[in-house]
Parts: C-alpha cells; structure tokens; sequence
C-alpha cells in the first residue's frame, strides 16, 4: 500500500483524508501495526489508482488474511497489546539485532532461565499464567531453527552474564544453551565486556527489526515497565544503528564470546 501511495504521488494526509482518518493511522497501517478495514483498502486502491480487478481482488485478499489473528493471539490474556506489535513484527523480520544489558535477550532464554525471569517480573502470578507466558517465549524461538529463520545479531553486556538469575544450575544451563544456539548459521553473538568501559549503547537495552520488504523501514524497539516505543523515522533509526554498528566492533568477536561462555560455565 505504501508502494501505491508513494508511486501516485499521494501524501499520508490526502490518504488519510479519503478514508476518515489521520496521517498517523495511514502510518500505521502501512507497517502493518493496526488492522486494515476492507472498505478503508478499497478506498485507498481507488485512490492510488489500481483499477484492473485481479490486482484489486489480490490486494483485498492480502487485506483479509492481514486481519487473520496470529498464532499468538491466543496468548492475549497474559501478552500486552504493545507488545503483541512486537511479536507480529518480529514474525516478519528478516534480521533482529538486539543489546541487552540486564537479562539474555528473550530469543536466547533456556526454558528454566525465562521461568525465572517471568517470576522476578511477576511475583504474584499463578502457576499457570507463568506456564503461559514460558509457552509463547518458547514457541518464538522456534523461528530461529525453523524454515525461513530470520539473522538474529544479538549483543549482550557482560552484566546480563554476571548477575545470577535462578541460581548456579539454572545460570550453568543457560550458558550451554547460548553456546549451542552460537553455533547456528543464522546467529551470532557477541559479548560487550566489563573491561571495554563505557560503550555506545547509553540509552540502553534496543532491538533493531528489519524486514525483506526492501519499501519497510527497519523499526526500533525501546521497552520499558509499562510499554514501548516504536522508531522508525530515518533520523531515529540511524541514530540506533550507529550505535548498534559501534557495539559489534567494540564487543568482543563471536569467537572470543563462545570462549567467554565457556570460561563462565566452568567457573559456575
């Protein structure tokens, strides 16, 4: 749709205008982060221009299956609506790069490790709540050894290494697991060392998406306690993949981080 729009000369106000909404919700529904009204697509392909019946009739068809909940909607009682834009997003990226400088990126969590970490953030959740939220972590991992796994890049602070999260065996087990999934093809790891001092990455823990559609911006993840940001003004992304870009030569090589990881296995 951003294609059409751009290609007819359209601005995201006029776009906006024609189907009753704002520049910012024509925004939105060109990254995929809300969900398309077939009335709203038929008034915006009139608009672009696309007159011929199959091309419309596709593109329709595209609109509906959009609008066909995730896999992981069926979570939606424990999963925040600002991060159930995430997981969509990070169903369709081509390549994830992440800093993390509390806990091991949740793509990268053992089982025990993420059980753990979801009962430090919700202490006075039941058992079958956790139980929940254990499942959709595991089950987004699968992507990554799964057909059509995306690049995952992920930088970790040595803190997110050092600070003991369930104890020596949990911390022993996690460690192997990071080992194991640095061996993949499709990921790589590095470790930003105590040694190196202060770093690029000031602003703290980010994720950086991109998506095989060459027409998307990447978009930048920023969580917090109560929600998230989502960036993908030129300007905001570059300010982020400079800083990734300075993390990954300043942090120690892959290599060298599979030694690490092995040398804190030991000393566990």
């Amino acid at each position: 749709m951003r294609r059409l729009r751009e290609a007819k000369g359209v601005t995201r106000q006029d776009a906006g205008y024609v189907i009753r909404a704002s520049e910012s919700k024509i925004s939105r529904l060109e990254l995929g982060r809300v969900s398309f009204k077939e009335r709203d697509v038929d008034d915006l392909l009139t608009l672009y221009g696309v007159t011929d019946a199959e091309e419309r009739a596709a593109l329709l068809e595209l609109a509906r299956e959009a609008n066909t909940p995730g896999w992981w909607h069926r979570y939606s009682d424990v999963l925040p609506s600002w991060f159930q834009t995430y997981v969509g997003l990070e169903e369709s990226a081509a390549l994830i790069r992440t800093y993390e400088l509390q806990f091991v990126p949740g793509l990268l969590q053992s089982r025990e490790y993420a059980r753990a970490v979801f009962r430090l953030g919700n202490a006075g959740a039941p058992d079958h709540e956790i139980d929940q939220r254990l499942e959709l972590r595991m089950q987004r991992q699968e992507r990554l050894t799964g057909p059509g796994a995306p690049r995952l890049w992920a930088v970790l602070d040595e803190g997110a290494l050092r600070r003991s999260i369930g104890g020596p065996e949990v911390m022993r087990g996690q460690f192997e697991h990071l080992i194991k999934m640095a061996r993949l093809p499709n990921v790589t790891i590095q470790v930003m060392p105590f040694r190196f001092g202060g770093h690029s990455a000031e602003g703290g823990a980010f994720t950086i998406l991109r998506f095989p559609e060459q027409d998307l911006p990447d978009v930048v993840y920023v969580e917090n306690l109560t929600g998230a940001m989502y960036l993908d003004k030129r300007d905001d992304v570059d300010t982020y993949l400079q800083a990734m870009e300075r993390l990954c030569v300043d942090s120690e090589t892959p290599e060298r981080t599979v030694e690490f990881l092995g040398e804190l296995l030991r000393k566990t």
